[in-house]
């Protein structure tokens, strides 16, 4: 399952805070469950390439939900994604995976990326701008 609340948030972890609103009927855990997989590892069928790897190295985890205060029906939903699951220095990479797939999810009624925490050792990997600061 990609909802794991026993998960202990590693430094190499990219983090995310992701607002979620779910579709009446779905527990907001579920929501979450269905954001890490569909930003990592989650797909709707069975792809051949699976037996080559381990799944549990490369999925996103949702290891924590939190009621937004004042706003019914709303949560944060905090995303752990291990490195291994990115490109190097691959700004267009992290976010794709990250962002690309998931807003038109159906268990979802609304959600917006609220926060991205970025460690250190893969922060470093970015080259920076080719032609210098301009």
């Amino acid at each position: 399952t990609y909802y794991t609340p026993e998960y202990e948030v590693k430094d190499s972890d990219i983090l995310a805070a992701f607002r979620v609103t779910p579709q009446p009927g779905v527990p907001p855990e579920e929501a979450g469950a269905a954001v890490a997989a569909e930003s990592s590892t989650g797909t709707w069928t069975t792809v051949w390439t699976d037996g080559l790897t381990s799944l549990d190295r490369y999925k996103g985890r949702c290891y924590n939900i939190e009621p937004v205060a004042g706003e019914e029906n709303q949560y944060i939903a905090y995303v752990a994604y291990p490195l291994d699951l990115f490109e190097e220095g691959s700004v267009t990479n992290l976010f794709t995976s990250i962002v690309g797939n998931v807003f038109g999810f159906k268990a979802l009624r609304a959600l917006r990326l609220e926060d991205l925490r970025i460690p250190p050792s893969y922060s470093k990997t970015f080259q920076g701008p080719p032609h210098g600061i301009q």
